[in-house]
């Protein structure tokens, strides 16, 4: 008789496993926070290095100690706002009341944006702040430059980040002041702060069962196939149940990956580039972050970061890093 007392094979949690709709992944909810200021930014994936900091971890068993960690380049060009869009409670939830335009768009980017050639950002502001008591929330839209890194891509990926604040009419000032401007990541972002990591996973297209959930292999004399479900399911219920472990997409998912630490965010001329460039990357021009751990994603996805929804109010404390290589990553 078989072992029926085993582990499922595959985690429910990530079901549907279906390919992403876009490569700039949304994000539905956002943590509260009573700064003024965006609540997100976004880079893109450069490579993987090592290094060595001081343990601070309250309840780790190597705390003061110094350890070795895997870390996550990620460069961070500066986000253009050039959207800011109030929003008011209706009882089908929360709508977009205005989208106030800045006054001033590259009128290439504005083609590419396919934004309306009329802005209106007067009468549009003027509606925003005359929603009073009834704006319930504010977001802008930026766009990243990914043109101002070197790894080849042209278009501009949008997306729309929340703002932080005691109210709504604080959040209204806040992104008013940023409207029309560039945001950079040392402004948004600050070392050893924690944050969630958005992105979609690295795509290994249509694949079978047994490589996408893990199941044993058949037996040679089973049906004369090795690499395929032994049963799809009982007689009762009378079909075949999505639980059930069966070919299809892998890969190239929307995924989250919560409270991963940002060790630094360095300026530019800072090197983090090692001898012959990042495998399949290439040399590092803008400002970048670095994330301790791994983060989702092959190399020159999009990564967007929120600040931690399950650690609001955690103590924020700089980490000592002590070293971080800069050995070439080409034979590795």
């Amino acid at each position: 008789m078989g072992k029926i007392n085993r582990p499922r094979h595959g985690t429910m949690a990530v079901r549907p496993r279906k390919r992403a709709a876009s490569q700039v992944p949304g994000i539905g909810s956002w943590p509260k926070a009573q700064e003024p200021g965006l609540l997100g930014f976004a880079g893109y994936k450069a490579g993987m290095t090592h290094g060595t900091m001081i343990d601070d971890d309250p309840g780790s068993v190597t705390k003061g100690h110094e350890i070795s960690m895997p870390i996550t380049v990620l460069e961070a060009p500066p986000l253009f706002v050039f959207c800011l869009r109030a929003y008011k409670d209706t009882p089908y939830g929360k709508k977009a009341a205005a989208d106030v335009f800045a006054d001033k768009i590259d009128e290439k980017i504005r083609k590419q944006l396919m934004l309306p050639k009329a802005l209106k950002s007067a009468e549009a502001m003027k509606k925003a702040e005359a929603l009073g008591p009834a704006l319930s929330d504010v977001h802008v839209l930026a766009f990243t430059s990914p043109s101002l890194a070197g790894f080849g891509k042209k278009s501009h990926d949008v997306m729309e980040i929340a703002v932080g604040g005691k109210d709504a009419k604080s959040k209204l000032e806040y992104a008013k002041g940023i409207l029309g401007k560039e945001v950079k990541a040392s402004d948004v972002v600050k070392d050893g702060e924690f944050f969630d990591t958005i992105a979609v996973t690295t795509g290994k297209g249509w694949q079978g069962a047994v490589k996408r959930f893990g199941i044993s292999m058949q037996r040679r004399k089973a049906t004369g196939k090795y690499r395929h479900v032994g049963t799809l399911g009982p007689w009762h219920p009378a079909f075949v149940m999505y639980t059930v472990p069966m070919a299809g997409q892998m890969g190239y998912h929307n995924r989250t990956e919560h409270n991963k630490r940002v060790l630094k965010v360095c300026a530019a001329k800072e090197r983090i580039t090692p001898d012959g460039g990042f495998l399949n990357y290439g040399v590092v021009k803008n400002d970048y972050i670095l994330v301790k751990g791994s983060v989702g994603g092959p190399m020159k996805r999009l990564v967007r970061l929120r600040k931690a929804i399950r650690m609001q109010g955690a103590k924020v404390s700089k980490p000592e890093i002590k070293f971080i290589s800069l050995q070439s990553k080409q034979g590795v």
